[in-house]
Parts: C-alpha cells; sequence; structure tokens
C-alpha cells in the first residue's frame, strides 16, 4: 500500500518539514533506507545517517537540530521512537488483516465458530471447538477437541492445539509451538509406567507465546498462563505448572513440574527451574542461571547455578576466577614452611 507524508503526519499528529506528497510503500533502517521507504532517528548514534540515506520520509523527535541539508522529507514528532513503534503496529495490522476460511480447511460439525474468522489451507477444528470473533488461523494449524480460543487471537502456521485446552482473547502463538501435550510423568516403581495426563492448560488474556514452544497439560487440574504473560522462543513448560500476570521468559527457559511462579518476573535466557518450587512476584533471574530452591524474597535478582542474590555472585566469581593463582600461593606456602 501507497502512503504520503501527509496521511502520515496525520496519523501520528505530526510535523511535515519537506514535501508533504512524498510516497511511501515500505519500511527501512535509517542506514539501509530507499526511495519510497519510511525510516525514523531516535538514537543519536544514527545521526550521521539523516544527511545520507535515501529514504524518502523519516520520523524525527521534534528537537532535533539539523546541521547540513537532508534530501528526505521530516515528520517532526514529540517522540521519534513511540511514533514510529505505532506505525509498525499499524502496518502488522494491514500485512495480517486476513480473512476468509480457506477450502482445504476442515472444521468439525459440531465446532462454534465465531464472525470475520480466518482459516488457512489444511487447518482442522475438532468436534466441540469454539472459536471466538476475529480470530485468525494460518495453514495446517490443528485444535483439538472441546479446545477454546477467544476473541482476535492469532495462531500462526503449524501451532497445535491438544483438546480441552483454553485459550483467552487477543493471544499470539507462533509457529511450532504445541500446547497441551502429555507431561512428563512416569512410574519408576512400575516399569516406568505412563501417568495418564488428563487435566489442561489455560492460557489467559494478552499472552504472547514464540516460536516452538510446549507447554505440558497437566496431571490433574490446570497448567496456567496468567494474563499478559510473554514467552520468547523454545520455552518449555511443565505439567501444573503456573505463571503469573505479566511475566517474561526468554528463550531456552525451562520451567519444572508444578512450580508457580509470581507476577512481573523477569527470566533471561536458559534459566533452568526444578519442580515443586515457588517464585516470588518481581524476581529477576539473569542467562542461564539455575533455580534449586524456593524464592520468597519479593524483587531479588538471582545470578548462578545454583543461582543467589546477584551482587553477592559477581563478588564471588571475582574469587573464583582468581582460585588457581590463591591455590598456586598456598603450595608455596607449604613447600616454603617445609623447608
Amino acid at each position: 500500500m501507497e502512503f504520503t507524508a501527509q496521511q502520515i503526519a496525520g496519523l501520528l499528529n505530526g510535523q511535515i518539514e519537506g514535501d508533504a506528497t512524498a510516497t511511501v510503500t515500505k519500511l527501512s533502517k535509517i542506514e539501509e533506507g530507499e526511495t519510497g521507504s519510511i525510516s525514523f532517528l531516535a538514537n543519536p548514534k544514527y545521526t550521521q545517517y539523516i544527511y545520507t540515506t535515501k529514504a524518502s520520509l523519516v520520523i524525527v523527535n521534534k528537537d532535533l537540530v539539523l546541521t547540513a541539508p537532508v534530501s528526505a522529507t521530516l515528520i517532526r514528532v514529540d517522540s521519534a521512537e513511540t511514533a514510529f513503534a505505532k506505525l509498525l503496529e499499524m502496518y502488522n495490522q494491514i500485512k495480517l488483516n486476513k480473512t476468509g476460511i480457506s477450502k482445504l480447511a476442515f472444521i468439525s460439525e459440531s465446532a462454534k465458530v465465531g464472525e470475520n474468522i480466518y482459516a488457512g489451507e489444511f487447518a482442522v477444528i475438532g468436534d466441540n471447538v469454539k472459536i471466538g470473533n476475529n480470530v485468525k488461523i494460518y495453514p495446517q494449524v490443528f485444535i483439538g477437541d472441546n479446545a477454546v480460543i477467544g476473541d482476535n487471537t492469532t495462531l500462526f502456521a503449524g501451532v497445535k492445539i491438544y483438546s480441552e485446552t483454553q485459550i483467552g482473547k487477543n493471544c499470539i502463538i507462533h509457529s511450532g509451538t504445541v500446547i497441551g501435550s502429555d507431561g512428563f510423568r512416569f512410574n519408576p516403581q512400575n516399569d516406568n509406567q505412563k501417568i495418564p495426563q488428563i487435566g489442561n492448560v489455560i492460557i489467559e488474556d494478552d499472552v504472547e507465546i514464540g516460536a516452538n514452544c510446549a507447554i505440558d497439560r497437566a496431571t490433574l487440574g490446570s497448567t496456567i498462563l496468567r494474563k499478559g504473560v510473554k514467552f520468547d522462543n523454545l520455552v518449555h513448560i511443565a505439567h501444573n505448572v503456573e505463571i503469573g500476570e505479566n511475566s517474561y521468559l526468554a528463550a531456552a527457559n525451562v520451567i519444572a513440574g508444578s512450580t508457580k511462579i509470581g507476577k512481573n518476573c523477569m527470566f533471561s535466557g536458559q534459566v533452568g527451574i526444578v519442580g515443586h518450587v515457588e517464585i516470588a512476584d518481581n524476581t529477576i533471574i539473569t542467562a542461564q542461571s539455575g533455580i534449586s530452591k524456593s524464592i520468597t524474597k519479593k524483587g531479588e535478582v538471582l545470578m548462578g547455578s545454583p543461582a543467589f542474590e546477584a551482587s553477592k555472585y559477581r563478588k564471588t566469581y571475582v574469587h573464583f576466577r582468581n582460585l588457581d593463582a590463591l591455590v598456586q600461593k598456598v603450595n608455596q606456602l607449604e613447600k616454603d614452611k617445609g623447608k
């Protein structure tokens, strides 16, 4: 689609400096700008590119002071970063605004489907499934029997939703993610007999789950992701785990069974947490940390494996790096003492 500087300035409540009729059809980085694209400048480190970019439009802060002529038309706003983020969101909505049901999709006669949905090729919707309004189901998505999908939720290509799963409104689930597969439970006292997993997964509103995640169904009851939870790619959540509201988990997090995560927690990449523990609200855990016991104090920052308070860990690590030199000194002292 094509937009003029005048149209974009109107959407962003910005002021035009240059050709109001200049048109754009795509987005670009300012250092990689080309004719017909729109970019933005927010970080001062990139100011040099405002004078060389070939982008047709550039969104800048109102207080930007130019020291040389620029060829691009400028749109001045209070915050270039915020304005460009708004533009990206609008662009994404237009790009992903798919509707209609493919002739190659299968929808069970007992399923209840809302208005204005999209179902792509080879999507499968099972018996007694309930689909809300404005739901987007991309090609090769599978939704098992008795599942519930809330309004305005998007399931990208290849997502697999097992039976009984409940997903709220305004959720986004990226390709390759599996929700509701069996929890990992076997009985070693009886030839590793599989323990049936008859619970489900509940995902509340406004949750986003990255690509290739796995969220296991509960043994009994529910595995729960509360409102506003955000996952990066490759996150594994085991049976009966509960993730509190607005918690963020980066790539390759692994949470073992029956663990309870509080609200507003932030875990960096490759964090591992053992089962049957509780993590207090507002906990921050740094990358590659291992949690082996409950964290009861709210707002702690943890590091290491096993993890403990981050500032203490950093001080301890200094000594660890010097450990070899200290051992050599001790050995030398013992030798000198024996002479």
